[in-house]
């Protein structure tokens, strides 16, 4: 992959976070690690919506948490991401975002169970960071979030968001969007009178191997990318039409 491609790769992620209500207005961010170089990942600006995100406002970053290039502003919670990769040599993206059921999940403090498709994505595994409810602003705290991540996709921050690593910047995005919806079906669940049976470790085993493997990664971010595209001509058609 070019960094051409990985630019438009991050523009293509943005767009579909902020479709799926990821955003929480300019607060959500999402990176990439540089093609080439390990050592730095390209980055949405601060103070832009994930669908602002164009090749020239894209900020490059190091895995200190500098800002080295691009002509947009640094995020402060750059240290989720940079402390991640540093931690995560396997990982290529990842996702910050503030999910309204992944938070009210986490402010319950109960795990995810497998009870649908969504959550058996994540039943190997979905720890919590309990430290604090404020911003990721320093390498020390980032790097809290990354040891609370550990091997798994991704981790609950307590009253807070989420945060996820893809080997893919496709992986990290189709996991962010499973991710909420697998907490509101629980909240939902538990809402309307509590779980019922749940089925066998074997079964979700077998269905955990299904949905992630990266082929439905790859079609499903293929597929909102075409969804977000459809939206946005609709939309300038619409708007033609008003003029």
């Amino acid at each position: 992959m070019t960094l051409d491609e990985a630019k438009r790769k991050l523009i293509d992620a943005g767009k579909i976070l902020e479709d799926a209500g990821q955003g929480d207005l300019t607060r959500g961010h999402v990176s990439i690690r540089m093609p080439g170089d390990p050592s730095l990942f390209i980055m949405k600006p601060h103070s832009h919506g994930f669908d602002e995100i164009t090749p020239e406002n894209i900020v490059v970053c190091n895995l200190e948490g500098e800002k080295v290039g691009g002509e947009g502003k640094r995020h402060s919670e750059v240290f989720i991401h940079s402390e991640i990769y540093r931690l995560r040599p396997d990982i290529n993206s990842v996702i910050h975002s503030h999910p309204t059921h992944a938070v009210a999940l986490s402010a319950t403090g109960r795990p995810l169970r497998p009870i649908s498709q969504p959550a058996v994505a994540f039943a190997d595994g979905l720890p919590y960071y309990t430290d604090t409810i404020n911003l990721i602003r320093s390498q020390e705290m980032g790097r809290g979030v990354a040891q609370a991540l550990g091997a798994c996709k991704a981790v609950l921050m307590r009253n807070h968001g989420v945060a996820l690593a893809g080997k893919t910047v496709e992986e990290a995005t189709i996991l962010a969007i499973m991710l909420d919806n697998a907490c509101q079906i629980q909240l939902l669940a538990e809402a309307a009178g509590g779980i019922g049976q749940e089925f066998s470790p074997q079964e979700v085993e077998k269905l955990h191997f299904d949905i992630t493997r990266p082929a439905q990664y790859e079609v499903n971010f293929q597929y909102l990318r075409r969804r977000a595209l459809k939206d946005a001509s609709w939309a300038g058609h619409a708007l033609a039409d008003q003029i």
